[in-house]
């Protein structure tokens, strides 16, 4: 039965269980000769546990896995599993290099070609002297130029194998080369930590070597004997004399501290491979070599040289100050000026940026009082390139900013300064009036020439720039040259050209928007008071009020209203405060205005007048959601009215209040939960948004009336918060109640005693001459004379307005 592979496996389990190497080896070779290639795998599986057994000899082995990877090739990682945890460093080796090598190579373990390569990286490094015939050094450096994340570690891996291969010096080479090339801030941290753990067990050991020598030299000395013949010892004093140093131990330590004070430096260059174009770590490498000028200069040309301009991250600029500023701080102008020069020609990003170098290099002209210098450089650089030049550059297609920097704001400011304090009025002016040609001027610009005009007494032409100011720009930027202007236009010629100033605020009234008309009616307005006519400037406050936006209205009349009364008089501030009512003033605004009004009647005594006024206020507020108008009111009625007048402001109230409740009865569920008393305007629109014509509006309202009613009638103790019946219920003799006309809106007068709050009014003492007979039917009244009462009523005979008052209440308390 040799052809049966269940057999075979049952009897080399058997051997396998027993121990016996060389027969059951012999056992699995005769297997695998006797049985077809196809059932191998069978026996080769066991046959791979037997071997890996120990007793097994290594050699043994070694030969078996390679038969078996004739047999099945791709079952190598196993193999280099078996030599490395076996000791064979130099296979183990030589087999990964060779899986490296092969293209066609697909691992069973699910291993990539990165993690192979750090496997074979950690195995010639830890393993140093067991392995031979390996370019090491050119394996890892490989690995380096194709790794991207464990550049640092591969760098400290081909370090270790020289450390191992006890070449220090060879070691500290490759720490150094793997500090100056990464371009991680991550590698460059491990490498340096590895460095200096590297040269701190150096020191220790050379520190243990130095001791150990010591005491060998103390036993020399010890011994008394002639040690001329002694080979050894002659041999370890020569060591000592020609090949050790006593200062090694101080070098060492130097270098320990040389390396901790070239760390940021060497950060510093990391950031700086990572990107050249970044001028800021160019200037904080300059700030490292603070104290070392050549160093300074050096890092300085340098980073021109390496920065593109079209690249640059942050501004060039700065870095060519910098440079020159190097040199003027050393007092070499001379070399400061050179560098501005080349700083100029470079071709910045923007033309901002080439201005200011110009404008640096002045400001150290200026430093060292060479003021011709100075303006010498400002008209070079405002200096407009020719017509050849610009044609060249546009066929090139690469506009420099040099091209465009005769155009530079900044820099025509800084000109003109230049010239004001340094130059003439005929030189200064010119500038200005270049600036205005290349109309890059801003009002600033244009209120300061006009300025130094006026301080050389050339008035009218600051006003003619101020004319050209107002041409130039719009609002808002205009708004200061028109204020300026006007001002300075009154100031100079008051009364003598006042139909010229009053065409001036004309248009600038017409060419001003709404929310900044304002201040120039103001100004308009104190003019033709100061000079002009105090018609015209009413005329003027009532364009104002017009003229000027909603929320600013109010002011506006407040003013209008001041300066009228004082010019003349306060009656005639009445048209002025019905024309302010009714102008479309806010509603709160309304309000404000007719309490002014309130209090101007008020003062002249004329009560019935307040009192419309305030007839007219009530209609804008809600007595639940603004009572200070009614509580003025109320108070305005204690004071100055009687019953009558009180009784019509408390049915003015509630009929106020019913208006607002059936808005707010009819307002949709959603507005009511927002706002549970919302304000009439605002119910409107609501209602009008909704689709709801004011007819039906209207509708809506009369049908709410009988609702009303019929509710009151079913439950007289039940309240209606926030509705009113628009009936009148009266008692009759039966006890039955019957509604009124419900055309007229007559609330019931029992209200009052019951709701309303109890207001005491202020009653006098009249002579009874006055009332005549009437003084004797109240009296009666009081008595309890019902029985006379009756009498006249049905006799058809008149009784008073208190005394049907009474009348009324009485029944309702019944």
């Amino acid at each position: 039965m040799h052809k049966m592979p269940r057999i075979w496996i049952m009897y080399l389990l058997t051997l396998t269980e027993q121990k016996l190497v060389t027969r059951t080896r012999r056992a699995f070779d005769r297997a695998l000769c006797s049985l077809p290639v196809t059932q191998h795998d069978r026996v080769w599986e066991p046959y791979l546990v037997f071997v890996g057994q120990k007793g097994v000899p290594i050699e043994t082995s070694r030969r078996v896995y390679r038969r078996y990877l004739k047999h099945d090739p791709s079952h190598v990682e196993d193999f280099i599993e078996f030599l490395v945890n076996s000791g064979l460093w130099q296979e183990a080796a030589e087999r990964l290099a060779g899986v490296l090598n092969d293209d066609r190579f697909y691992s069973i373990k699910g291993k990539n070609k990165r993690r192979l390569w750090l496997e074979l990286c950690d195995l010639l490094t830890q393993h140093a002297d067991g392995v031979s015939g390996l370019n090491v050094d050119a394996i890892i450096r490989g690995g380096i130029r194709k790794s991207t994340d464990e550049v640092g570690r591969l760098w400290i891996a081909l370090a270790s194998y020289y450390i191992r291969r006890n070449l220090t010096e060879k070691a500290r080479d490759v720490f150094e080369e793997g500090m100056t090339t990464v371009g991680t801030v991550r590698d460059f941290s491990e490498i340096f930590d590895a460095y200096s753990q590297f040269e701190e067990i150096m020191l220790l050991q050379k520190m243990e070597g130095e001791g150990e020598g010591n005491g060998e030299e103390d036993e020399d000395n010890d011994d008394d004997k002639d040690d001329r013949l002694d080979v050894a010892k002659i041999g370890r004093k020569l060591k000592r004399f020609w090949l050790s140093d006593d200062k090694e131990v101080e070098l060492r330590m130097a270098q320990i501290e040389c390396l901790s004070d070239r760390r940021p430096e060497l950060a510093n260059s990391v950031l700086l491979r990572q990107n050249p174009h970044n001028v800021e770590q160019w200037r904080r490498r300059v700030k490292l070599f603070e104290g070392n000028p050549t160093k300074q200069i050096l890092t300085y040309t340098e980073a021109v040289r390496t920065v593109d301009p079209m690249k640059a991250v942050r501004r060039l600029h700065t870095l060519w100050v910098a440079f020159a500023k190097l040199y003027e701080d050393h007092k070499d102008v001379v070399n400061a000026r050179v560098i501005f020069d080349k700083a100029v020609q470079v071709n910045y990003k923007t033309v901002d940026n080439l201005a200011s170098v110009w404008c640096e290099w002045a400001e150290m002209e200026l430093r060292h009082k060479n003021f011709k210098g100075a303006l010498e450089l400002m008209r070079r650089a405002t200096a407009e390139p020719s017509t050849e030049v610009k044609r060249r550059v546009a066929a090139d297609g690469n506009e420099p900013v040099q091209i465009k920097l005769h155009k530079s704001l900044w820099l025509w400011a800084f000109y003109v300064d230049l010239e004001e304090s340094l130059g003439t009025l005929e030189s200064t002016r010119a500038v200005y009036e270049r600036i205005l040609d290349l109309r890059i001027a801003t009002p600033q610009i244009l209120m300061n020439y006009a300025m130094l005009l006026e301080e050389h007494k050339y008035f009218e032409d600051a006003f003619k720039v101020y004319e050209r100011g107002v041409k130039i720009f719009k609002y808002p930027h205009v708004k200061d040259i028109w204020v300026t202007y006007l001002s300075k236009f009154v100031k100079r010629f008051g009364k003598s050209k006042l139909e010229r100033a009053r065409e001036l605020f004309e248009h600038a009234v017409e060419v001003t928007p709404a929310e900044s008309l304002k201040p120039l009616y103001l100004q308009y307005a104190k003019l033709e008071e100061d000079y002009g006519l105090a018609k015209r400037a009413m005329k003027v406050y009532d364009q104002s009020t017009k003229a000027v936006p909603p929320h600013e209205k109010l002011s506006m009349y407040e003013i209008y209203i001041a300066r009228a009364a004082e010019i003349f008089g306060v009656p005639r501030t009445r048209e002025i405060y019905k024309q302010a009512i009714e102008s479309g003033l806010p509603d709160k605004d309304v309000k404000t205005m007719c309490m002014k009004y309130v209090e101007l009647e008020k003062s002249l005594g004329e009560i019935d007048r307040a009192r419309r006024v305030f007839v007219y206020a009530s209609q804008f507020a809600d007595p639940r959601s603004d009572p200070d108008i009614w509580n003025k009111w109320s108070k305005f009625e204690v004071n100055h009215g009687n019953e009558d007048t009180f009784r019509e402001m408390q049915r003015i109230k509630r009929s106020v209040s019913a208006s607002y409740s059936q808005i707010h009865f009819i307002l949709p569920e959603y507005l009511m939960q927002k706002d549970k008393q919302p304000n009439l305007d605002e119910a409107m629109d609501a209602l009008k948004k909704a689709g709801v014509p004011e007819d039906e509006m209207a509708a809506l309202e009369k049908q709410l009336l009988p609702d009303a009613s019929n509710t009151a009638t079913k439950d007289s103790n039940r309240k209606v918060v926030g509705f009113v019946s628009a009936g009148v219920e009266s008692q009759t003799e039966g006890g039955l109640k019957v509604a009124a006309n419900q055309e007229d809106i007559e609330l019931p007068e029992e209200s009052d005693s019951e709701d309303d709050e109890r207001v005491e009014v202020a009653q006098k003492d009249v002579p009874s001459a006055v009332f005549g007979g009437l003084v004797r039917k109240r009296e009666e009244g009081e008595n309890g004379d019902d029985s006379a009462a009756t009498k006249d009523t049905d006799d058809g005979g008149h009784i008073g307005a208190l005394e049907r008052i009474k009348r009324q209440r009485r029944g309702a308390m019944v």
